[in-house]
């Protein structure tokens, strides 16, 4: 006798939550990580002590640390916006509009200073910078302490952003988010099914968005200085 329609269902929907857990969540909290990138203790990690979710993702640009680094300063959604996908964000009503090129006047950023992911008079949602290291580090947080969000039943995190030079022209990008929230049930499946997912796809586009726009630049400038070598005619 054939299996129930009911019981198919929770088949399905058990191969499904496997297949996520142990193939699918495993490779998007590290993407484009390797094994040492991973376990690699970077700036910002003491802020969550002990976190619930942590993803280390990382992409190969083909520019010096110092070529990238203006692009980060520059993050933020009344600045130079997140480079991901800005009709996504904007469906929220978070207003993005990622530049495409340096914005001299977003280069100012202080420890201290708030990095807005959403209009201030729409949502209070901004991020600290808790730590700016040009041409290396700059990492964000929640507002605040840590511990005293837990206690009050916020969630907490840190978003670092790090430059690893492979030589003058190769860089790595990579950015560790580490996060720690309430353990209900509630909250878990609300993170682990719906907000990371999201994440995941938002911060990939991310990091091939900064990577593109680096490129480009570079290359746009590799021509112009071609354009101005004066000719000599013997």
């Amino acid at each position: 006798m054939g299996k129930t329609p009911r019981k198919r269902l929770i088949m399905i929907g058990a191969a499904a939550f496997a297949g996520y857990t142990f193939l699918a969540r495993p490779w998007f909290l590290r993407w484009g990580a390797s094994d040492e990138e991973v376990r690699q203790a970077l700036p910002g990690d003491d802020i969550v002590k002990h976190p619930r979710y942590m993803t280390t993702r990382v992409i190969t640009i083909q520019a010096p640390a110092a070529a990238i680094w203006p692009w980060l300063v520059q993050m933020g959604q009344d600045r130079g916006g997140l480079y991901s996908y800005d009709r996504l964000e904007n469906l929220l009503g978070l207003d993005f509009q990622s530049t495409d090129h340096i914005v001299p006047e977003f280069q100012r950023l202080e420890v201290g200073d708030k990095v807005r992911l959403a209009p201030e008079q729409r949502f209070d949602l901004a991020l600290e910078v808790r730590m700016i290291e040009a041409p290396h580090a700059l990492v964000l947080s929640s507002p605040g302490d840590p511990e005293e969000a837990m206690a009050a039943g916020y969630p907490a995190m840190s978003w670092a952003f790090v430059l690893n030079s492979l030589d003058e022209q190769t860089t790595r990008l990579v950015i560790r988010c580490r996060s720690d929230y309430q353990p209900t049930m509630t909250s878990v499946v609300m993170n682990q099914v719906f907000l990371e997912p999201i994440h995941f796809i938002m911060e990939r586009k991310m990091l091939l968005g900064i990577k593109q726009r680096v490129e480009q630049a570079s290359r746009q400038k590799s021509v112009e200085e071609t354009d101005n070598i004066p000719l000599h005619i013997v």
